[in-house]
């Protein structure tokens, strides 16, 4: 939990506010030995409660700005903000210390949480409480970060080989391959607690619709029977996630114009990258293995294609019966983008494409509509160039269950969703990814669970889905792009989390961070369907020059956050992030 505003944020006051609930949770863990009146059971999951956040608080700040200051004393021992710390003496301690600070805490809290809350008290009234499952879950990502390029050697580039604090200490030591051995035991012993489960609608799967229920069962089955969640938030009014009572995000991803819901923006968008991404069901392939660039640029409507996934990028199909979430009752055949055609669950799942029924019989004014997005007096969600529109062409509907009309605000105060901070299926692909990069790769263990992931999807394995890669050693040759078999299963592991994990938490932005590909994904031109066009056909052209505002810049100082003035005008020893 933070309380920063978003001028808190921008003025940097999130260092200050995390500290501050660093330094709370101290304070607790001090004065605990005073509670007289709990269970000693309650007493030490209380413990664990804090010392878990306030692990939870170090990490988001050091994915954030890369390592930072312990609050400690010099045997290791956390300490609080009342015991003589100076601000003019501290400096920043090493990624070393951070991760071991970090997981010693955690393996404290595992210790003395619960399997479930409800063991040491009422869990109803106390749903979202920590356990031991989540104490394993942050250790696990703790440590994959920790065993991540940005953190571990930054693929032997030395970026950060120069970087010391006051005293002389190297901030960032050398490669450690030893790291995904700890990173992949971590994810493992999470696996198999077997308190958790991948929400799943029939074993087996009979339909793609059995998996798209099962995937959106993540988020909107009850938190008391949702086993995948291992930690989150458990939203029973809009007012709880501090958006406001129209559906703060739902609102902003929403279809705007009025015909399709009240108060949609359409201001939150997915990328075409992102869209790229996922599997088509019948193969169970990635259709996109990459792009070609213009002027140095990867150029989203130069895709590469795996003319063996059955997808095509250009063309249409005729009388395409849309299959997710609607009834051919009312969902009658359409004119559909080819590339909109046989992709995964998931893919409907989290969006509604241009020319799209909107999944719900009645959005407004008693008819089925479909969401159209261009520049015409007969679209549902015409494009403007002032007002709020959608600008790329495909609209998120991750938050929104199907046949839930959005027609007055207070229709919105009545969703309920999951919002998990830890789920059982990024555990899968934690493991997955850990397995593969150990210096000694367990390739089948990591085949194995991104293939539990993708089952989930209604997909096959990936050795089924690949015969023709050695996943184990040379690889192969997709779509013309030749890879060794690692090469091509690090990928694959990317594709799946960013398909998997779409709108949850920004963990796309921080694996592209830490995996140090963000400056190859981020600095590309503003692609979107030609949402000026003026008929539907048209609209479905890649352009770059359709989206308002300038295109996106990552150097290689944005790996890591800066410091702010404000804490450096206090902090006159601290060493800042290069660049800044």
């Amino acid at each position: 939990y933070s309380s920063a505003s978003t001028t808190d944020v921008a003025s940097g006051n999130i260092w200050a506010k995390f500290y501050q609930a660093i330094n709370e949770c101290t304070t607790f863990i001090d004065n605990l030995s005073y509670d007289k009146e709990d269970s000693e059971k309650l007493v030490a999951c209380m413990d664990g409660e804090a010392r878990f956040l306030r692990a939870y608080y170090y990490f988001t700040l050091f994915r954030h700005y890369g390592p930072v200051f312990i609050w400690q004393d010099e045997e290791g021992h956390a300490v609080a903000s009342n015991q003589n710390i100076n601000s003019e003496d501290i400096d920043r301690d090493t990624v070393d210390e951070n991760v071991d600070f970090m997981v010693r805490e955690l393996d404290i809290a595992i210790g003395e949480l619960p399997d479930a809350i409800g063991d040491v008290i009422a869990a109803s009234s106390n749903m979202g409480r920590v356990t031991k499952g989540a104490a394993m879950a942050l250790k696990a990502r703790i440590l994959l970060y920790a065993a991540s390029p940005l953190f571990n050697g930054q693929n032997g580039t030395g970026m950060y080989a120069g970087l010391v604090n006051k005293d002389g200490d190297k901030l960032f030591s050398d490669y450690d391959a030893s790291k995904w051995d700890k990173a992949a035991t971590a994810a493992k012993q999470v696996l198999d607690l077997g308190t958790y489960e991948l929400t799943q609608k029939g074993n087996p799967l009979e339909s793609i619709k059995d998996a798209a229920a099962s995937y959106q069962n993540v988020w909107f089955e009850n938190w008391g029977t949702n086993k995948e969640i291992i930690w989150g938030w458990w939203y029973r009014q809009w007012a709880e996630d501090y958006l406001g009572s129209i559906g703060g995000e739902i609102a902003f991803s929403a279809p705007s114009g009025g015909r399709l819901c009240r108060r949609g923006f359409s201001l939150i968008t997915p990328s075409l990258k992102l869209i790229d991404a996922y599997p088509m069901a019948e193969t169970g392939r990635y259709p996109i293995v990459g792009y070609y660039e213009t002027a140095g640029l990867l150029d989203y409507s130069r895709p590469i294609v795996d003319e063996a996934s059955g997808y095509k990028a250009e063309g249409w199909t005729s009388d395409y019966q849309q299959l997710i979430d609607v009834d051919p009752s009312w969902a009658k055949p359409f004119q559909a983008h080819n590339s909109t055609v046989g992709r995964d669950a998931r893919y409907y799942s989290n969006f509604v494409p241009n020319g799209f029924w909107w999944p719900c019989e009645r959005p407004m004014d008693g008819e089925a509509l479909r969401f159209t997005c261009y520049d015409s007096e007969e679209c549902t969600s015409r494009y403007s160039p002032t007002e709020g529109c959608n600008r790329v062409g495909f609209v998120w509907r991750r938050l929104y269950k199907a046949g839930n009309q959005l027609k007055e605000d207070t229709d919105y105060s009545s969703i309920r969703y999951v919002y998990p901070a830890f789920r059982l299926a990024e555990m899968y692909l934690a493991y997955a990814e850990a397995c593969n990069e150990k210096s000694t790769r367990a390739v089948s263990e990591a085949i194995a669970a991104v293939d539990a992931v993708r089952a989930r999807a209604g997909l096959i394995g990936l050795r089924e889905a690949y015969p023709e890669i050695d996943f184990d050693g040379n690889g192969g040759t997709i779509g013309g792009v030749t890879r060794n078999g690692q090469e091509w299963l690090r990928w694959m592991i990317r594709q799946e989390k960013m398909a998997e994990f779409a709108f949850e938490g920004s963990q796309r932005h921080y694996d592209a961070v830490r995996t140090m590909i963000a400056e190859k994904e981020y600095n590309v031109e503003n692609w979107t369907l030609h949402v000026t066009a003026d008929n539907y056909i048209d609209s479905y052209k890649r352009v770059s020059d359709d989206y308002i505002g300038g295109r996106s810049v990552f150097k290689k100082r944005d790996y890591l956050f800066p410091f702010g003035s404000k804490q450096l005008s206090e902090m006159t020893n601290f060493t800042q992030n290069p660049g800044w």
